[in-house]
């Protein structure tokens, strides 16, 4: 495990958008530092069969101490914190090679599900603090964002570094929701903050705090 490192990985465009909020997010962070740790950036394929070979190669180079996966969220208001990754791909529409796979585990044999370790809580009264919207959120969907989140917490249980990471949903950029009648949006400015936000508070917070965030419904 590289103490010095974080990673970031982010998405290409996907579903006839020409640009992908994760990845503009990743790109302005690429290279920034947050106290003594380097932050880096790995672009993943919008591909069901492509995805995992490259995250898995991305942590074997960087072996960072810290991983946080961003995608899109087109439809949310917020920056979404994912509490949990389910071993499913239903996909609703195909990936960016043509692929549509539906009711399939994303690794068999592996776990139902996985829970992130990112400080969620913390990160989202952080992001608050900060004035940015922020929810956490128990679903990532069924699509590559989630199989890129299960993947992560798999690998890094598997590999057993003490390294953390979870996955934080972004809303659509303005120019894209002009795009989506009706559906909000976020500058990229207040995005990029707010991630750099999410990895400082998780650098500087171990464990969790215990206060109720959960939902009725």
């Amino acid at each position: 495990m590289n103490l010095s490192k974080v990673l970031l990985t982010a998405f290409e465009p996907f579903a006839g958008e020409s640009v992908n909020p994760s990845l503009e997010i990743a790109l302005r962070l690429t290279g920034t530092m947050i106290g003594a740790h380097r932050v880096v950036c790995q672009v993943l394929p919008v591909a069901f069969n492509e995805t995992a070979h490259t995250l898995h190669q991305a942590l074997l180079a960087e072996r960072p101490m810290l991983v946080i996966a961003l995608g899109q969220a087109g439809g949310r208001s917020e920056i979404s914190l994912e509490r949990v990754a389910i071993n499913l791909i239903d996909a609703r529409i195909a990936d960016n090679s043509g692929v549509q796979l539906v009711d399939i585990p994303i690794v068999a044999g592996a776990p139902s599900a996985y829970f992130a370790t990112l400080p969620v809580k913390a990160i989202r009264n952080a992001l608050h603090a900060c004035g940015i919207p922020a929810q956490l959120s128990f679903t990532a969907g069924s699509y590559v964002c989630n199989q890129v989140f299960y993947l992560l917490m798999h690998e890094l249980a598997s590999l057993r570094s003490g390294a953390r990471g979870g996955f934080i949903h972004v809303p659509y950029l303005p120019a894209q929701a002009a795009a989506h009648p009706g559906a909000p949006s976020m500058a990229l400015d207040t995005m990029v903050e707010g991630i750099h936000c999410a990895i400082a508070c998780a650098l500087q917070t171990p464990a969790d705090i215990g206060i109720a965030a959960g939902t009725t419904h």
